[in-house]
């Protein structure tokens, strides 16, 4: 059956098939491989991750996101791999993306540098099918799309046992496409900027800080802050905002020694969507001692 989505969410959907931007993630530092292939076996285990968030609920068309990744270090360590699944969707517009990442990683005491680079394909889904078309002789919405696109990545991230900065561009390569003689944009080029730190209060408490900077052309930077307090390196709470327009409360727990839950949950404001429409995510991750060299630690990142 057809939907008649608000104005505000056909302008969303329709502008993600024609400047598809990356999805939003709260819960970045607990998966920092979907934004920065230089994370693929920096902590020296097998990680595995599962994460899943669901943006706006109760708006029709709201962006839905899920995700699954792998990495691990290989070689004593020197170098890592990993691979990425993720599945956006928005209105009628899904978007794939499959990337696969390898990083060389230098150690110097406690620090590691490690730069990366990963491949991979995005695929475009656009079902005009469940809109209702105002103006149905519209070119850009005649018929479905589904076309697919090649794309390189690259980052760098220097990591210590208190601290975490990296910066990378996930997608190197702006994507356009000629959708019945209109030539559209189809991705444009992604930077971040994440830092974290951590403060040691005492022995059983920390403040952990992170920021993430998103910025691409022709858009106003995002920004987001967190800052939580970690209680015996098991527990964690607090509180986050995007471009103070969002709000949350930020959860996690370390259930097992080697395996982290996280939860986010997003209040916007009426400078966004308005407050009653909130958000949600939530991430697993695991990490095992697969290969000679591997070693569970505590960490932060």
């Amino acid at each position: 059956m057809k939907r008649l989505i608000p104005f505000c969410l056909f302008w969303l959907a329709t502008s993600a098939a024609f400047a598809q931007q990356d999805p939003l993630y709260s819960q970045y530092l607990n998966n920092p491989i979907v934004l920065n292939p230089a994370y693929a076996g920096i902590n020296n285990v097998f990680s595995a991750s599962l994460a899943y968030r669901t943006q706006w609920t109760g708006l029709d068309g709201a962006p839905k996101t899920a995700l699954v990744s792998a990495n691990s270090s290989f070689f004593d360590n020197k170098v890592g791999g990993g691979l990425t699944i993720i599945n956006d969707r928005i209105g009628s517009v899904t978007n794939t993306q499959i990337n696969i990442s390898g990083a060389y990683k230098i150690e110097f005491g406690d620090n590691t540098f490690s730069f990366g680079m990963q491949t991979g394909i995005n695929t475009y889904k656009e079902n005009n099918d469940e809109l209702d078309i105002r103006d149905p002789n519209d070119a850009l919405f005649s018929s479905n799309q589904n076309f697919t696109k090649v794309n390189i990545g690259a980052g760098a991230i220097l990591k210590g046992p208190q601290y975490f900065i990296g910066l990378s561009v996930p997608r190197l390569i702006n994507s356009t496409e000629s959708i019945d003689n209109i030539e559209t944009q189809i991705y444009s080029r992604h930077y971040y900027l994440g830092l974290g730190y951590v403060f040691l209060l005492n022995n059983s408490l920390a403040l952990k800080t992170a920021t993430l900077v998103k910025a691409l052309a022709d858009a106003p930077a995002s920004i987001d802050l967190s800052a939580s307090l970690l209680f015996l390196d098991r527990f964690n709470a607090g509180l986050m905002s995007r471009n103070l327009e969002t709000y949350g409360l930020v959860f996690g727990m370390l259930l097992k020694e080697n395996l982290r839950f996280g939860y986010t949950f997003e209040v916007p404001t009426n400078q966004s969507v308005g407050s009653q429409f909130t958000s949600h995510e939530l991430t697993l991750t695991l990490d095992l001692e697969l290969l000679d060299g591997h070693f569970i630690k505590e960490r932060y990142f």
